[in-house]
């Protein structure tokens, strides 16, 4: 995951922009244009495909026949990075003063670090979490140690789960790569192993997620329904998620529902 995830989405538009004009291009070619490594132009082919934008060829990517594609993506970028930056400023509002909170690695929780003013204590295995509070002088920041994982932006050792078993959080906000009807699932084992302990060892768990992460597959499941207490998202869930969320009792909060919503953005 890049620093902010802008930083992706405006990259894939620009591959998408240069595979409009060639109508096919190579991993070398992105390379040297966006002055990037090879894993990063492999994850953001990934991406490009697993989003239907382009499809997979040998050494690179190929454009399939979609009218409009770049256009569409592009909206959908705007969509997406606006919905994820109100979910996350709400998130923030819930976090009361004094309360001990563990916050994820997420871009849509990175935006809660950016609207976060109230005076608490966070613990966290992100880095740009950290970095996004680390001139916060209202929130005392723990960042968990280990291994750095370059390509999520986290941090993890089996000394991380010990320290995590010792803390008892007020309120743990999640982000989820995917949401199916049984959890909530992640692309990482070892992440996936963290948000399974917190959302064990907290008074509440409030997970941010855009529409777009329902039906979501993803490798591994850290989280059971049952451990969230409240969704704030920007759509409506599936109405094959309703009956799971009323038997778990999870409250799901809009970010277009309400006057106090309203209220909160003016003049945003």
């Amino acid at each position: 995951m890049e620093v902010i995830l802008i930083y992706q989405e405006e990259r894939l538009v620009k591959i998408l922009e240069r595979l409009h004009k060639e109508k096919m291009i190579s991993n070398q070619e992105i390379c040297d244009m966006l002055g990037i490594s090879r894993d990063t132009v492999r994850r953001d082919f990934i991406r490009l495909v697993d989003e239907g934008a382009a499809i997979r060829t040998h050494g690179g990517i190929a454009l399939p026949q979609f009218k409009d594609k770049i256009k569409a993506y592009k909206e959908r970028i705007n969509a997406s990075s606006e919905d994820k930056y109100k979910i996350g400023k709400i998130a923030a509002s819930y976090i009361s003063k004094g309360d001990l909170c563990f916050l994820d690695v997420s871009t849509t929780v990175k935006f809660l670090c950016d609207h976060l003013n109230t005076s608490s204590t966070v613990y966290t295995h992100s880095l740009d979490n950290a970095e996004a509070l680390s001139n916060n002088n209202e929130v005392d920041v723990y960042l968990l140690g280990g291994k750095f994982n370059h390509e999520n932006r986290f941090f993890f050792d089996v000394h991380v789960a010990s320290q995590l078993n010792d803390i008892y959080f007020d309120k743990v906000f999640l982000g989820a790569a995917g949401i199916l009807k049984d959890g909530i699932y992640f692309s990482n084992y070892e992440d996936a192993v963290i948000k399974g302990i917190v959302a064990e060892r907290s008074k509440e768990v409030i997970l941010l997620a855009d529409s777009q992460k329902f039906n979501q597959i993803s490798s591994y499941k850290g989280v059971d329904l049952i451990d969230i207490d409240m969704i704030i998202t920007n759509e409506n869930p599936p109405d094959e998620f309703r009956k799971s969320f009323e038997e778990n009792n999870i409250k799901i909060r809009l970010i277009h529902e309400g006057k106090t919503v309203k209220d909160y953005f003016e003049g945003v």
